[in-house]
């Protein structure tokens, strides 16, 4: 044997090797296996997901904001007491640099009292406030299935890529007995001196490259699983197995108008928009009520010893109560409220602009999601056509070498044409899934 030969078989036995003790690393033995389908995976997702839970925490923030808002209209009851000791009364009859006489007075002072006030009119301020706060929350409520729709297609996207991986093992191991058959053949025609040994060596080092395919995708499938496992709030140790029918795809029965049309109507990104331009809207409304009067109803009280707000004075304790309204203005606000007003009708003509560049920007994404999903189905038949031909290439050429009328080269190549033909049909398939619910989380129904 030559010395190129058996540095060919030393470089095999060492690969050999190191995909044997490779594989026993990777191949994994999950505590836990579960086989679950989509809709049990975007279920997991809503529930247990982290981000979602911040959405939730965020929404509860807000409906506290709202009732604050609202507790704003409720009537300002105060109550307070207060003791005082007071000082003698001088009174200067002739003059304060000569000597006063001193009028006699009670030195212990006390005072109890309790008033109420509501603000009956302040240019709706106290209204929009509370519409500003319900339409706070309806954006975080908004937010929060936004956040669940991207949640579901990262679970989506990590959930059909451990499906496609998986099958890629299969087609892999499939091959790998396959390449196995055909290699003892190989032996058997060395064997009776039909080949070169340079044909079994190259057939050995092509099952040796689809093991180590195999350790790829064994890892691949482990770092999917362990993704998929944190995402949806899974202990991490816990094997997945998907249960989608990759095969059945959902054909594009809309046409591109009906979708943007429901894109309008059920978008995230628009229906936020929508929120903040009422928000800018109303804060308009506030900024302008400081140019209106405030009326304000009140009621009070109180206990006082002594007797001193009415004359004749009297050393005992009274009750005194009053009720009524109250009106105010802020003449400053005349100046000092124009700039105001003026930065809030620019942003809300501001916002009116974004909500109509995000309008164009959604059509922009509904289109392409639209083109790429048929497009992706188009793939899906193009491939089942290229496994119909790369089988009847791959079985000419089989017949063909073993009646030595081909080169072994054309056989590897002819199997490896087959096996990426099945790749592709799987990728293909997984992408047509992905590129459907793509474009239902692009109009909002995901």
């Amino acid at each position: 044997m030559c010395y190129r030969h058996k540095l060919i078989l030393s470089s095999l036995l060492l690969c050999s090797v190191a995909f044997q003790n490779t594989f026993a690393e990777t191949n994994l033995t999950p505590k836990d296996t579960l086989k679950l389908s989509l809709q049990q995976i975007w279920q997991q997702a809503e529930l247990q997901n982290k981000s979602v839970k911040i959405s939730q925490l965020k929404i509860n923030s807000s409906l506290e904001n709202l009732k604050d808002a609202k507790a704003e209209r409720l009537p300002e009851i105060n109550t307070g007491t207060k003791y005082a000791r007071i000082s003698n009364l001088p009174i200067y009859e002739n003059g304060i640099l000569n000597t006063p006489s001193y009028f006699p007075v009670l030195h212990n002072y006390f005072q109890l009292n309790t008033e109420a006030s509501v603000v009956v009119y302040n240019g709706q301020k106290l209204k929009n406030q509370v519409k500003e706060e319900e339409v706070e929350n309806q954006i975080s409520s908004i937010e929060k299935d936004m956040t669940v729709s991207d949640i579901k297609f990262k679970a989506t996207a990590y959930y059909l890529e451990l499906e496609r991986n998986l099958l890629f093992k299969d087609l892999v191991n499939a091959n790998i007995h396959e390449q196995q058959k055909r290699l003892d053949q190989i032996r058997e025609l060395f064997k009776h001196g039909v080949i070169l040994r340079s044909d079994v060596l190259r057939a050995e080092l092509s099952l040796s490259k689809q093991k180590m395919l195999l350790v790829e995708i064994e890892n691949t499938i482990a770092i999917n699983n362990q993704k998929l496992d944190v995402l949806i709030g899974l202990p991490e140790n816990t094997f997945l197995n998907p249960s989608e029918d990759v095969k059945s795809q959902v054909d594009s029965i809309k046409l591109y108008d009906e979708y943007l049309t429901d894109a309008f109507s059920n978008a995230y990104g628009i229906r936020i928009s929508e929120k903040e331009t009422e928000l800018k809207q109303l804060a308009l409304k506030i900024v302008k009520s400081g140019n209106l009067p405030k009326v304000t109803a009140y009621a009070e009280y109180g206990y006082t010893y002594p007797q001193i707000f009415l004359y004749p004075y009297a050393g005992a304790l009274y009750g005194l109560g009053q009720a009524g309204v109250k009106i105010s203005y802020t003449l400053s606000s005349l100046y000092q409220n124009k700039h105001k007003v003026k930065s809030a009708e620019i942003q809300a003509e501001k916002q009116h602009l974004i909500h109509s560049n995000e309008e164009d920007a959604l059509r922009v994404q509904v289109n392409e999601a639209y083109v790429r999903y048929n497009e992706s189905l188009k793939r899906v038949k193009v491939s089942e056509e290229n496994i119909h031909q790369a089988s009847e290439t791959y079985r000419i050429v089989y017949n063909t070498y073993f009646n030595q009328l081909a080169l072994l080269t054309d056989l590897l190549d002819a199997d490896t044409q087959l096996l990426q033909s099945k790749f592709d049909l799987t990728s293909a398939q997984i992408r047509a899934k992905l590129e459907y619910y793509y474009l239902m989380k692009t109009i909002g129904n995901l």
